[in-house]
């Protein structure tokens, strides 16, 4: 007799507990009607401390699985203000439903250890442009009016310790017209590149920007590598291919106006390398460096004047540059730049002197800035400068500008330009204004 109760009870004990198992192993099986645990949550539901299925009903009339529980459960364990009661039941129905509330909280983790990998950051931005040229023979050529929109994403994601992912995504449009700009209001991948973060280096692998020389081109990308070593000396070196059809400095004709593409068309792809030596520490940074480029075709008749003394058709430039900028105190700061192309025979330097006094800080709301400049940009010494909001290669003049930051995040900015187009040594103007909007 006793050898068969204990018999009996031992097979009761490993059914009932292969059951459990069976039922934490799928937890989108229902939990059988007759569960104790439907009591258990109808009178948290009664209790307010359940909010059922997300609408603050609960059907205690439907079988629900162990998932669905168990997410009902941990909604509950959050809550503080619960009476003791309660609170035994969420333990009791806490320790049913264990498994699940585990597996629960490992996907809730890596969803959030997920997300915290990959940063969104953004803005819309809002441009006016107004050019008067005085060597135009059209009303167009003489005086041209633009708005311009915007819409631009930039992820970073991380990959591990030392290593993320960057990249910039943008979509334009003109306002007058309704239409697309460049590339007719489709999104373009503009950068995507990885990058590597060491002990006193650093590297860049992709379409990535050229942050050495911005006065003779901008920070736009090129495809390639970049490694820099140092920490308050540093050395950068540069290498990959650049669409030379973003020179579209290089292009302004006699009447102050772009050209289409000065370069051979399949053939206007050039090799690119460069090297800066730079300096930063305190309230100085200085930098110098060299770049080359070639392997294009020029179509020369496209251009205002021979690039060479030759006429040469084959595109090489070696510009070597230097800058240098001191922080007198909190507010006042001077920078001064040079750019020499000691392959170009015509329009082959560049300069620019700027005094900036505060600035606009993004995240600062009522925070300003402005700035004087004198800027002199050869456009073969600068084929697509960064400066070209006010100042463009192939012109000369003084540019002011201000900026000011209207809410955390929103930013105002205006620039004007005059002085002259070097080509046709006649006058040209710009007005430019910016609204950014980030986020």
């Amino acid at each position: 007799m006793k050898k068969t109760l204990v018999s009996a009870l031992t097979t009761a004990l490993v059914v009932g507990a292969a059951s459990t198992t069976f039922a934490a192993a799928n937890p989108f099986s229902d939990v059988p009607a007759d569960h104790w645990a439907y009591d258990a949550v109808s009178q948290l539901a009664a209790d307010g401390v359940i909010e059922g299925y997300g609408d603050t009903t609960f059907r205690g009339n439907q079988n629900i699985t162990r998932y669905e529980m168990a997410q009902m459960v941990a909604k509950a364990m959050a809550k503080s203000d619960v009476s003791a009661a309660d609170k035994a039941l969420i333990d009791k129905l806490a320790a049913e439903f264990s498994d699940e509330l585990n597996n629960l909280g490992v996907r809730v983790a890596n969803l959030e250890r997920n997300a915290d990998k990959v940063k969104w950051n953004g803005l819309v931005e809002y441009t006016y442009t107004s050019t008067r040229h005085d060597a135009g023979t059209t009303d167009k050529e003489r005086k041209l009016n633009d708005n311009d929109l915007t819409f631009r994403l930039e992820p970073k994601a991380e990959v591990n310790k030392n290593w993320d992912v960057h990249a910039r995504l943008d979509a334009d449009t003109k306002l007058d017209s309704d239409k697309g700009g460049l590339y007719d209001g489709k999104v373009e991948l503009k950068r995507v590149w990885a990058e590597g973060h060491y002990d006193n280096f650093n590297v860049k692998l992709g379409k990535l920007p050229n942050a050495i020389n911005l006065l003779s081109t901008t920070d736009d990308p090129y495809s390639g590598a970049a490694v820099t070593f140092g920490n308050d000396l540093k050395v950068t070196l540069e290498a990959g291919r650049l669409d030379a059809t973003q020179f579209i400095d290089m292009g302004r004709d006699i009447k102050g106006q772009w050209k289409d593409n000065i370069f051979k068309d399949d053939d206007d792809t050039v090799n690119f390398q460069a090297i800066n030596i730079g300096y930063a520490k305190n309230k100085f940074y200085g930098n110098m460096g060299y770049e080359h480029m070639d392997g294009a075709m020029l179509d020369v008749d496209k251009l205002v004047k021979p690039y060479t003394n030759d006429n040469d058709s084959e595109y090489k430039a070696n510009i070597w540059f230097a800058n240098a900028g001191y922080r007198f105190d909190h507010n006042s700061f001077f920078k001064a730049e040079y750019a020499k192309n000691t392959k170009a025979d015509n329009y082959d330097d560049a300069y620019s002197f700027e005094y900036d006094y505060k600035g606009a800080q993004q995240q600062n709301k009522g925070s300003w800035g402005m700035y004087l400049a004198y800027r002199k940009l050869g456009q073969y010494a600068a084929p697509w400068s960064t400066y070209g909001d006010g100042v463009d290669g192939g012109q000369k003049g003084w540019e002011v500008g201000t900026g000011y930051t209207l809410f955390k995040n929103v930013q105002l900015f205006a620039k004007y330009f005059n002085g002259k187009d070097i080509a046709a040594d006649k006058d040209a103007e710009k007005l430019f204004g910016r609204v950014d909007v980030f986020f």
